[in-house]
């Protein structure tokens, strides 16, 4: 799960290059992949706890500024001479820095904030409703990122194209997961009758650059 979610990050920065349309809304392609960060988010935190899942989100984080460094280490440089894809390959990885700024902040914090709401419900709860708590710790941290990425990759733009781009964007991502949601019980059952594991995070500190507490 760990490294599927490294994945899905990774991937879903480079799909962002590719705007699409649906149903008329333009949308990053990073929609397509990223909601399953979430859902992965809110499995690892359900079945192993809030500690375990803010390891794989740094973790996580770390090796997707490991491959944004190499990708623009390569845009520096000099492409061979009989090679036509330079251009292509620079739009790809070569993100303006408050893209890339933006991007890394908004993952970790909305990540971060994702796993603390699906902590605390689920102690909150003792351990029922899970269906609940993964939408609503999913709109908090899709929330969050939305806000924080939003407003630095686009600004400029006026208030209220952002704030629909945003609602739109929030939207569809939750949507994606509340399809994917019996799915996400099921694998979440299946992972903790198989590990014998149902954390509950009583008494850890949430601290979130606390990684070593394990």
């Amino acid at each position: 799960m760990a490294v599927l979610f490294v994945v899905c990050l990774i991937a879903s920065n480079l799909f962002a290059t590719k705007v699409i349309s649906i149903l008329g809304i333009n949308l990053p392609g990073a929609v397509v992949i990223f909601p399953i960060s979430y859902i992965i988010n809110d499995c690892i935190c359900e079945v192993w706890g809030f500690r375990k899942t803010r390891l794989v989100i740094w973790t996580a984080f770390a090796m997707n500024l490991f491959v944004v460094l190499v990708g623009q280490l390569l845009v520096w440089m000099p492409a061979a001479s009989f090679w036509d894809g330079a251009p292509h390959f620079d739009y790809m990885f070569n993100m303006a820095p408050r893209v890339l700024t933006g991007s890394l902040l908004a993952f970790l914090v909305g990540s971060t904030i994702n796993s603390l709401v699906m902590s605390k419900k689920k102690l909150a709860d003792k351990g029922r409703f899970f269906g609940v708590r993964a939408i609503l710790s999913s709109l908090a941290g899709e929330f969050a990122d939305s806000m924080i990425f939003m407003p630095i990759a686009f600004w400029g733009t006026p208030v209220k194209t952002l704030f629909w781009m945003m609602v739109a964007q929030v939207s569809f991502k939750v949507c994606y997961e509340i399809v994917a949601l019996p799915l996400t019980a099921f694998v979440v059952r299946r992972v903790k009758d198989h590990e014998g594991v149902d954390t509950f995070d009583e008494g850890i500190s949430y601290n979130p650059f606390k990684i070593t507490d394990v």
